[in-house]
C-alpha cells in the first residue's frame, strides 16, 4: 500500500499539467456543479504545494526501515525509488498510448460533449508541456535512486559499476546490466533484513557471550586498522549477539616468532584490562601460526582456553617455495623494499616482508610443526574453505589460486585444503558455483557469497565455544 501511494504521488507529479488542465476544464464547463468549480478555483494552489512537498519528502526519505544502518537505509530508499520509477515508466507508456488513441479517434471530444455540452480536445501545447514535466520528474526520481544504490551498495562491485558506466547508453546491454544491478541490490537488502530479524529473535540469549573474551588475530599483509576492519562485518554481528571482541594487533609482516611476541604482549594486556583468566583466539591465515607459537613458546598456554584457526597454512604453502626459488632475487628484493616502506609509513615499526613469507613455505612450516607442539591445556580446532575455480575471486587470489592448484590441489586462493586441518577439524566449507575464498572467510571485501553467510558462520562458531564452556 505504501508503494502504491508513492507511485500515485509520482504519477501525479509527472502528469500535473494534464491533471491541472482536465480539472480546470471540468470546473469551468457550462454544466459543472458549483462545488466542483469552487474546488478547482480555490484548491488548485494548495494541491500543487502538497504535491511539491510530497515529492521533496519522497526524494529525501523514500523509505525508512527500523534497525538498518544509515548506509542500508539510503540503499533501501534508492531501491524503492528505482522500483517506483520503473512502475511509473510503464504506467506512463500506457497512459500516452491511451491518450494518443483517444485523441486520434475523437473519443475525448465525444466524452466532453456528453459531459459539458460543447466540443473539446486537449491541445498539443498541454501534451508537450506534460511530456517535458513527466520526463524531468522521472529522471530526477530515477537518478536519485540509481546514485543512492551506486554509492551505498557493498555488493555491486567495481566491475559492475564500470560496466554500467561504459554501457549505460547501449541497449539492450544496459537493460541486462540494470536488471542485474537491481537484483544484486535487492538481494543485499533481503540479506541485511534477515540478519537483523535473526539477531532480534536471539538478542536475549546472547549466543556469542563466551566465558572468556575473544581475540581475533589477522593474517599476513594486513593490520588491525580502526577504520578498515580486517574482519569486515563479522565483529559487529558477534557483538550484537553478546560477544566481547578484541584484536591481536600484531604487525602486518614479521617472522612468526617476532609476530607472536607482539601478539603475546597484546593478549596479556587484554587479560590485565578485563580481569579475565583466559581468552579464546580466533586466528586467520598466518595468524594461526603466530598464535600457536605464542601459546607453546611464549608462556600463553595457561592464558588461552581455545585456539580456532581459519584457513591457516599449518603445513605451509608449496607455491611460496616455488616462487622464492624461481623469481629473480632483484625482483624479490624490489617487492620487499616497496612493501616494507609502505607499511612502515602505515604504522609498522620494522615490517619484514621476506621474513613473513619465508616462514610460510612448506619447509619452514614442517620445521615449525616439529618445534612447536600443541599444549594439552588448550583446545585446538580448525576450519577451511575452498574456491571452485580461478573465477571465484578477483585479483590477486585468482592468480595465486592457479599456482596453489598446480602444486597442492584444492585451495582457497592461498592455502591448500590439505594444509589447513589442525586439532579438531570442523570441515571444509564451500558454497554454490564459486566456493569461498581466503578473503571471503573474513569478509574482507564485504561481499556476500551466495549460500554462505560469513557473519552467521562466526556466530555459530562462537556459540559452539560457549556450549563447550569456553
Amino acid at each position: 500500500m505504501k508503494r502504491f501511494l508513492k507511485l500515485l504521488l509520482l504519477l501525479l507529479a509527472m502528469n500535473y499539467p494534464l491533471f491541472s488542465e482536465v480539472c480546470s476544464l471540468l470546473g469551468n464547463g457550462p454544466q459543472s456543479p458549483f462545488w466542483l468549480s469552487f474546488a478547482v478555483r480555490f484548491l488548485s494552489i494548495p494541491i500543487f504545494i502538497l504535491i511539491v512537498l510530497g515529492m521533496l519528502f519522497l526524494e529525501i526519505l523514500p523509505r525508512y526501515e527500523k534497525g538498518l544502518s544509515v548506509r542500508l537505509q539510503i540503499l533501501s530508499g534508492g531501491y524503492e525509488l528505482i522500483v517506483t520509477s520503473c512502475w511509473a515508466f510503464f504506467v506512463e507508456i500506457f497512459l500516452y498510448i491511451a491518450l494518443f488513441v483517444c485523441r486520434s479517434r475523437g473519443l475525448l471530444e465525444f466524452a466532453w460533449r456528453l459531459r459539458a455540452g460543447s466540443g473539446f480536445q486537449l491541445s498539443s501545447t498541454v501534451l508537450i508541456l506534460n511530456t517535458v514535466v513527466a520526463v524531468v520528474v522521472f529522471l530526477v526520481h530515477f537518478q536519485n535512486g540509481f546514485w543512492r544504490t551506486a554509492f551505498c551498495s557493498s555488493q555491486l562491485g567495481v566491475a559492475m559499476r564500470l560496466l554500467m558506466f561504459f554501457f549505460w547508453w547501449l541497449p539492450p546491454v544496459n537493460l541486462i546490466l540494470f536488471h542485474k544491478w537491481i537484483c544484486i541490490v535487492r538481494r543485499e537488502l533481503i540479506t541485511a533484513r534477515n540478519r537483523f530479524l535473526l539477531d532480534q529473535t536471539r538478542v536475549e540469549n546472547a549466543v556469542c557471550r563466551t566465558r572468556y573474551p575473544v581475540v581475533m588475530v589477522h593474517g599476513i599483509f594486513f593490520r588491525d586498522w580502526q577504520y578498515m576492519n580486517y574482519w569486515g562485518r563479522i565483529p559487529a554481528a558477534l557483538k550484537r549477539n553478546g560477544a566481547t571482541v578484541f584484536y591481536g594487533k600484531q604487525p602486518s609482516s614479521l617472522p612468526i616468532a617476532e609476530s607472536a611476541a607482539e601478539l603475546a604482549r597484546e593478549i596479556r594486556r587484554i587479560l590485565a584490562e578485563t580481569g579475565a583468566e583466559k581468552v579464546n583466539i580466533i586466528a586467520h591465515s598466518k595468524g594461526g601460526l603466530d598464535s600457536r607459537y605464542a601459546v607453546s613458546k611464549l608462556g600463553l598456554a595457561d592464558c588461552v582456553a581455545s585456539l580456532t584457526t581459519v584457513n591457516t597454512p599449518h603445513r605451509g604453502c608449496q607455491f611460496a617455495d616455488a616462487l622464492l626459488g624461481s623469481l629473480p632475487k632483484w625482483l624479490i628484493h624490489f617487492v620487499e623494499g616497496r612493501y616494507n616502506a609502505l607499511f612502515h609509513a602505515l604504522g609498522d615499526e620494522k615490517p619484514d616482508f621476506l621474513g613473513g613469507v619465508t616462514d610460510l613455505t612448506a619447509a619452514s612450516c614442517a620445521a615449525f610443526n616439529r618445534e612447536v607442539p600443541d599444549s594439552p591445556a588448550v583446545y585446538y580446532q580448525s576450519v577451511m574453505s575452498k574456491m571452485r575455480s580461478c573465477f571465484s575471486s578477483g585479483f590477486p587470489l585468482n592468480l595465486s589460486y592457479l599456482l596453489a592448484k598446480k602444486y597442492e590441489g584444492d585451495n582457497d586462493g592461498l592455502v591448500s585444503v590439505s594444509s589447513a586441518s589442525w586439532g579438531n577439524y570442523l570441515g571444509l566449507l564451500t558454497a554454490g558455483k564459486k566456493g569461498i575464498s581466503h578473503a571471503d572467510m573474513i569478509d574482507l571485501t564485504h561481499k556476500d557469497v551466495k549460500g554462505f553467510d560469513v557473519s552467521e558462520f562466526y556466530v555459530s562458531l562462537f556459540s559452539g565455544l560457549k556450549e563447550k564452556g569456553f
